[in-house]
């Protein structure tokens, strides 16, 4: 018996989009949210793409062949080594309340690189449980944004503002998991940085007086560690059934902060660059502190050998967000998050109907939006539809590889709503493509033959 090759076109294939991915993130990076201004910037999906599918149900879920990063207890039940790869395709519509106009933007980018592996001994195994741990990469928030507006100030002259704005957070991370029996414990701690880096340039339009126009600049570099904790626990309901409660809760953070603000006069040159004229004020290094409120969710999943169904509950206390002491546009939100997968293959179901080896995922999500600009309250809502698709041959050698492959290709579609028509504000919308790649230990060994 020989162990499962690749399917070489297939691999070729998923690897050059990827590959794809990673360049455009570099060379296309046309996102332009007015939303990212507000708080820490728009929160990134901080699920992986299976979760995702599902709605972003997580606190309840655990897999042997993909990494959880909202619950590390999850990783409890890790097998064998997985390389977790994905990359993002966001294309966002705004849409104005008061008048018919409409803006897009796309965006492309990497979701997250995560490698996981059991560290368990043999004496911990025979006993029945396990110990997982991983490590890696991934963005946790992004600011971007370019605004231009134009206005007339009475008696006085036009006036042109751009506001811009970039910036967000990564989060390098190191994680663990242990099962004991039908008890699942796990930390994750590493460290979060980024920058918040914004401007807002001055314009007098006169066609007879030429004013200075003016910059007032405020850039911020600032890091900590994170500390997330989370807990699962199995109750066999039947023979094939089984039912997984599952909490988490990341812990408040305190960012050490050093900020730059610098306010001046400035001119453009003959190509389209700016020179100061004079700086008005500089202050450089200004330490302080960016607080992010704690998160905490809880949740569950119920799955047999054809169906998995969950349902999670997530809040923040964004009230008590900081930035150098000082409050901004935001509010306390929570989120609900339903989802399902299905699994059309038995033990019985020829490896030659490939499609019936095919997981198929859907889900929604619900809740109010962290940013909060106006009395009114923004709903944030979405629906989501996900597949993982089997890119090695199958074999008979154990019913879970039999459905499962070592390399499997996940997909993912949203598309989510910020705002509605009774806010004062724009609506926003989002539709976001994710593709990635799980790929366990097995698929880095040689075919052997016996």
């Amino acid at each position: 018996m020989h162990l499962a090759k690749p399917t070489t076109a297939a691999l070729k294939r998923t690897f050059g989009l990827i590959s794809f991915s990673i360049i455009s993130s570099f060379v296309f990076a046309q996102e332009n949210s007015p939303y990212s201004r507000y708080g820490i910037g728009d929160l990134v999906p901080n699920q992986n793409v299976v979760n995702r599918g599902m709605g972003g149900i997580a606190a309840g879920y655990s897999d042997y062949q993909s990494i959880n990063f909202i619950n590390p207890a999850s990783l409890g039940n890790l097998r064998s080594t997985v390389f977790d790869l994905a990359a993002d395709v966001d294309v966002r519509t705004l849409k104005s309340n008061s008048s018919p106009q409409k803006f897009k933007s796309v965006n492309t980018l990497i979701s997250y690189l995560q490698v996981g592996f059991p560290i368990a001994s043999e004496k911990m195994t025979k006993k029945g449980n396990s110990w997982g741990v991983s490590f890696g990469l991934r963005p946790i928030t992004r600011i971007n944004y370019k605004i231009e507006k134009n206005e007339r100030l009475t008696n006085i002259d036009s006036l042109n503002t751009l506001y811009e704005g970039n910036g967000g957070i990564t989060q390098a991370n190191v994680s663990t998991g242990i099962r004991i029996k039908n008890f699942s414990f796990g930390l994750s701690s590493g460290y979060s940085f980024g920058n918040k880096d914004y401007s807002t340039r001055l314009e007098f339009l006169n066609d007879s007086v030429s004013y200075y126009k003016s910059n007032s600049a405020n850039i911020t570099r600032f890091g900590g560690v994170f500390v997330n904790a989370g807990v699962q626990y199995d109750i066999k309901v039947k023979k094939d059934a089984l039912l997984r409660i599952g909490a988490y809760g990341n812990l408040q953070q305190d960012l050490s902060a050093k900020r730059d603000n610098l306010n001046e006069t400035f001119t453009y040159d003959g190509n389209g660059g700016t020179y100061t004229v004079d700086t008005i004020s500089f202050t450089s290094a200004a330490e302080g502190k960016i607080t992010i409120p704690a998160t905490y969710g809880i949740g569950f999943t119920y799955s047999d050998n054809h169906w998995l169904v969950g349902a999670d509950y997530e809040m923040t206390s964004w009230e008590k967000y900081r930035y150098y002491n000082e409050q901004d546009a935001v509010q306390n939100n929570y989120t609900i998050r339903v989802g399902a997968q299905y699994l059309p293959a038995s033990i019985s179901t020829s490896p030659g109907k490939y499609w019936s080896f095919v997981k198929y995922r859907a889900g929604l999500y619900f809740g109010n939006d962290y940013v909060k600009i106006d009395e009114n309250n923004r709903t944030n809502y979405g629906v989501t539809l996900g597949a993982a698709l089997p890119l090695t041959k199958l074999q008979r050698n154990s019913y879970e590889y039999y459905r499962d492959g070592d390399v499997m290709l996940n997909a993912g579609l949203e598309y989510g709503s910020r705002g509605s028509k009774e806010s004062q504000s724009l609506r926003e919308n989002v539709m976001r493509i994710s593709i990635g790649v799980t790929m366990a230990a097995r698929w880095f060994i040689k075919p052997k033959y016996d």
